[in-house]
């Protein structure tokens, strides 16, 4: 009876080591930045595969729910790495090299400058000055004031 107990006991502890290559569900840590696996969009999909760190073997992942994606983003922009021409803009045209060049251009010159604002008029003496200008009066420094002198103590009787 013991010995029937420790092996359900120790078939039911290893059963669950072998559960690690079932299915995912892939939920994206950031809202709106899919996750792609192999040109899929597998954002809240189930991924099946048998990959990670404690397996040896890889298996390609399938996902199940996913939506296929374009590799080329069809966004209305360049991507010079993608190797298409844009689909709007300038048409560049390399012209012949013997073509009839147009006359030259005028010259043209324009320059610029910047000075300071005149000075304010400066008044002049005046016509009749005061006769006599009075200076404040210094006559050194001033002493310091003394403290009162203390009345004499009466001596004992």
């Amino acid at each position: 009876m013991r010995a029937s107990l420790a092996l359900a006991i120790l078939a039911a502890m290893s059963s669950t080591a072998l559960a690690g290559g079932g299915f995912d569900i892939v939920v994206p840590v950031r809202p709106g930045v899919p996750i792609i696996i192999n040109g899929v969009d597998a954002s809240y999909a189930v991924v099946e595969s048998a990959m990670g760190l404690a397996r040896n073997e890889s298996m390609v992942p399938t996902v199940y729910g996913g939506r296929p994606i374009d590799p080329q983003p069809n966004v209305g922009h360049y991507y010079p790495s993608l190797g298409r021409m844009p689909g709007y803009g300038r048409l560049e045209i390399e012209p012949p090299a013997n073509r009839r060049l147009p006359k030259p251009a005028e010259s043209y010159h324009q320059s610029w400058g910047a000075e300071s604002a005149p000075l304010p008029a400066q008044s002049n003496v005046p016509v009749d000055p005061p006769p006599v200008i009075y200076a404040p009066e210094f006559n050194g420094p001033r002493p310091l004031p003394r403290p009162f002198p203390r009345p004499p103590r009466p001596r004992g009787f």
